[in-house]
């Protein structure tokens, strides 16, 4: 299978029979680690003849890991010879008789922009909690001990508005990191509770650092996403943060469809690519809601994405957030209003823990404002109410296997 298409529900497991996926990146695309290639080999290949294909082929073994999350599938990643170039060598590789699947370790970038925070922190700045309705939908729920992985930069663990809120961390890169000003806002969008108000002040976070230290756009490999992916289902999330976009990557899709199969909602930022952006993934992926970023006065964000797997928005624009260092932040982008959105599901899922990713879907499109016509595009997002998401959360009751029923009260 090549990379045809972009974003249709992915086919969980492992392969089987024979079966391939993965493939060489479409022409002109540069999105991916220059040096490193992703093998799953077909089952029950011995370490030896892994081991010649290594020899053969001048591979040095980086990391390997099995993922449940693919019925028990081994990712290898490997550093190429200096002078090969990635498409070429796995067009090579992938038709190997004992490779099942080959492809790039593709690169991924957040989705917000900062700036210097505002002197006065506060309430009366997060213009984001009036617009969602949260006062409201706090008094039913803080998403207690709903567990959210963020997966992201560094976060500030440390920092007072998170106190007590991340139990658990996961460093699926090695080395020392330091905490980043992405990470530390999506934790805070979500969960903080000291001078600024998260959606969901209750929540367990789980921060699983996959995006490296760089100052601006820091950098995710599709390897380090994947690690964090399935540590975020063994630890037990329930929601799935994943504020970044990058090229459509085929095993990621796998990974999606396996994490969303253990009724685990995956959340995603649009992207900030404007208006005529290409689809970004993991936002395109069928088992994924795409959340577009407003402003104040509920119009988009002038970079929002507009493609037309954008399922809602929420607000995005000058954002008031954390920042490392026990600092504030302006925030800008369709990362932080995922973030804002995955803090509202860790409200209804307190309410309601039965719901299935299907059912959060229809609540939150059901109970939010149309903000434009979608037109010929199909682009008609929907901005999100928490509570009313909440309340209806609150009224239904999940069916054995065909989605949603109304609760009689």
């Amino acid at each position: 299978m090549g990379l045809a298409g972009n974003g249709g529900a992915g086919g969980g497991g492992g392969l089987g029979g024979g079966r391939r996926v993965g493939g060489v990146p479409p022409a002109g695309e540069s999105r991916f680690v220059s040096d490193e290639v992703l093998v799953e080999f077909q089952p029950r290949i011995s370490p030896q003849t892994i081991a010649r294909f290594a020899r053969t082929f001048n591979l040095t073994q980086l990391d390997s890991q099995s993922f449940s999350l693919l019925g028990g599938a081994t990712f290898y990643r490997w550093r190429i010879a200096a002078g090969n170039s990635v498409p070429g060598l796995v067009a090579t590789l992938q038709n190997q008789v004992i490779v099942a699947n080959a492809q790039p370790n593709y690169l991924f970038a957040v989705q917000d922009e900062t700036s210097q925070p505002r002197p006065s922190p506060g309430d009366d700045a997060q213009y984001a909690l009036r617009t969602l309705h949260v006062e409201q939908a706090q008094q039913i729920a803080t998403g207690k001990d709903v567990t959210v992985a963020v997966i992201d930069s560094e976060v500030e663990a440390s920092h007072p508005d998170l106190a007590g809120s991340i139990k658990k961390k996961f460093d699926a890169l090695g080395g020392a990191g330091s905490p980043q000003s992405h990470g530390t806002a999506m934790a805070g969008a979500i969960a903080a509770h000291g001078k600024l108000l998260g959606i969901a002040p209750g929540t367990i976070v789980l921060a699983a650092r996959a995006f490296d230290d760089s100052h601006g756009e820091a950098k995710g490999t599709s390897y380090a996403i994947y690690k964090s992916l399935q540590w975020a289902a063994d630890s037990g999330a329930r929601i799935v943060n994943m504020s970044f976009v990058g090229p459509f990557d085929p095993d990621l899709q796998r990974m999606l469809a396996g994490t969303a199969a253990k009724a685990i909602v995956l959340i995603a930022a649009g992207g900030n690519g404007g208006p005529d952006s290409a689809a970004q993934y993991p936002a395109s992926d069928a088992n994924v809601i795409a959340v577009a970023a407003t402003d104040d006065k509920d119009s988009l964000f002038s970079l929002d994405n507009r493609n037309p797997y954008i399922a809602v928005a929420a607000p995005g624009v000058e954002i008031l957030s954390l920042a490392p260092a026990d600092a504030y932040q302006v925030s800008t982008g369709s990362s932080i209003a995922a973030a804002h959105v995955s803090g509202i599901v860790a409200l209804m899922l307190q309410i309601q823990p039965s719901l299935k990713p299907r059912d959060v879907r229809a609540i939150l499109t059901d109970t939010a404002k149309p903000l434009v016509e979608g037109q010929d595009t199909g682009f008609a997002p929907r901005l999100v109410n928490a509570y009313l998401a909440v309340k209806s959360a609150g009224a239904v009751v999940v069916s054995g296997g065909s989605g949603r029923e109304q609760a009689k009260r």
